[in-house]
């Protein structure tokens, strides 16, 4: 995705639909693996996220990797163009800009990739699974705690459901060999990297409540108090969450849904932080549909420079010493 790019927006008419959307993709995909061939299907799928991922790790480690190149790097920059058409009705389907700095990231994602690919081991797993969730947080976007609300209590009912009242969920977790969910080795000490016996949390446990928390976040800084108090008390709750979802799941012996959990400590905890703190109309009326968080700066566009450095340079020149011609640019020029 270009820097350019907002993210998708959730409204609360969205909220409402996702955990229908959710059950009928969900009941789907469990009639899907009881008809056809769960390997066909699992192989499909493999070759899909397999592309998806080296696209979701390449994001993300790109802005790390920038501390390993040295300064002088040749970073070279590169443009993707595919256009449908020809003269005023041409259009543009594919426009990426990329330089060999992403290059390079490409191809350690794509090793990764191959790795998972081969042996569906459980790091490559993981690897693909938390870029794909740190690009869910950073991409949808919750406009107001309202949304959020309605969103993290219907995903509470639809997690609880289709753990507790059937078996779809934990069918469908078990027969879908994709990135889509964090496998933790129970037997790590014993059989090392080899480790079979896992449990697993879902990315949608991650991603859900992420996006909620990155909402608070966004609400200390619309607060202008330079602290992070709501921010810090979801990330604690759902720390906490997590870890009850697990000793809860050891102490019965059966899966569970993490989101009962979850929900309740996310949306909780800040409740009573800004109860105490007499701020729940400021929490409620609060709107970030426009909010950008700082020390993030955005493209609007990205200018196109041609020509040679000596030319650029006498244009710089002409430009500085003409300041009142500037002034006279008409607004279709500007």
């Amino acid at each position: 995705q270009n820097s350019s790019e907002m993210p998708e927006t959730i409204t609360s008419r969205d909220a409402a639909r996702f955990p229908i959307v959710a059950s009928c993709t969900l009941l789907g995909l469990y009639l899907f693996f009881k008809i056809f061939s769960q390997e066909y299907i699992n192989l499909l799928l493999s070759m899909y996220f397999f592309v998806l991922g080296i696209l979701a790790l390449s994001h993300t480690i790109s802005p790390m990797m920038n501390i390993f190149f040295p300064a002088n790097f040749p970073n070279k920059q590169y443009q993707l163009l595919f256009t449908q058409g020809s003269g005023e009705s041409k259009e543009e389907i594919v426009n990426y800009e990329f330089d060999t700095k992403d290059l390079v990231c490409l191809a350690l994602s794509s090793v990764v990739g191959v790795w998972y690919l081969l042996r569906k081991h459980w790091i490559a797993n993981n690897l693909f699974g938390l870029a794909f969730s740190l690009n869910g947080v950073e991409l949808l976007h919750l406009n107001n705690v309202s949304t959020g609300c309605i969103l993290l209590g219907g995903l509470f009912i639809y997690d609880v459901f289709w753990v507790f009242g059937t078996n779809v969920m934990v069918t469908v977790a078990k027969s879908f060999e994709a990135p889509i969910k964090l496998v933790f080795p129970q037997d790590l000490l014993e059989k090392g990297l080899e480790a079979d016996n896992f449990a697993m949390l879902g990315l949608g446990d991650i991603v859900i409540p992420g996006i909620f928390i990155a909402l608070l976040l966004r609400f200390d800084v619309s607060l202008k108090k330079n602290t992070r108090t709501y921010f810090y008390t979801s990330f604690v709750a759902y720390i906490l969450g997590l870890g009850l979802t697990i000793f809860i799941m050891h102490i019965f012996k059966h899966a569970q849904p993490a989101l009962l959990y979850l929900v309740p400590a996310c949306i909780g905890f800040p409740l009573l932080v800004a109860l105490a703190k007499g701020e729940v109309t400021e929490m409620f009326s609060y709107e970030s549909s426009a909010e950008i968080l700082p020390h993030t700066p955005r493209l609007t566009h990205f200018p196109t420079v041609s020509g040679s450095p000596a030319s650029l340079a006498d244009s710089m020149q002409q430009k500085l010493s003409c300041p009142r011609r500037r002034r006279q640019q008409s607004p279709s020029a500007m």
